[in-house]
């Protein structure tokens, strides 16, 4: 994903307006999305409300952070991007706000030194635009 070149930070996809992408989830978690309950938007976190997802499956192994002793799940997805807008560093000034200015995801680009991982994230505010394609037992 890179900038359009006109330095707005507007991404655009030439004829790939879907991706795969992953979320990791505990499996009574992951079967609840994929039945019918779908994907529930936060309230909050590093790039505002939405549905957090990587198109690194590493990153989504990771996830979630206290699980306990639960059986763990990623869930592998098609996501319809949108209107994508990068953010690329602490404080910058849409980091929240993305989507009240026209964005349908939030993307952090790998290594731009935001993520301690160093690995890509995404932020795709309406659930609408994710499908479930599969559950893989992590």
């Amino acid at each position: 994903m890179g900038d359009n070149g006109n330095g707005d930070g507007i991404q655009h996809y030439p004829g790939r307006r879907s991706y795969i992408m992953y979320h990791g989830t505990t499996m009574k978690n992951a079967l609840k999305i994929q039945l019918g309950e779908g994907f529930r938007r936060s309230s909050d976190g590093m790039l505002g409300p939405g549905v957090y997802l990587s198109r690194s499956r590493d990153k989504a192994s990771r996830y979630p952070l206290n699980a306990g002793r639960e059986q763990l799940a990623i869930l592998k997805l098609s996501v319809r991007v949108g209107k994508v807008k990068r953010i690329d560093y602490q404080g910058h000034p849409l980091q929240k706000t993305w989507h009240q200015h026209g964005y349908d995801t939030a993307w952090v680009p790998t290594n731009c030194g935001m993520l301690s991982s160093g690995l890509e994230e995404d932020c795709v505010y309406d659930p609408s635009r994710i499908r479930v394609l599969e559950i893989i037992v992590n």
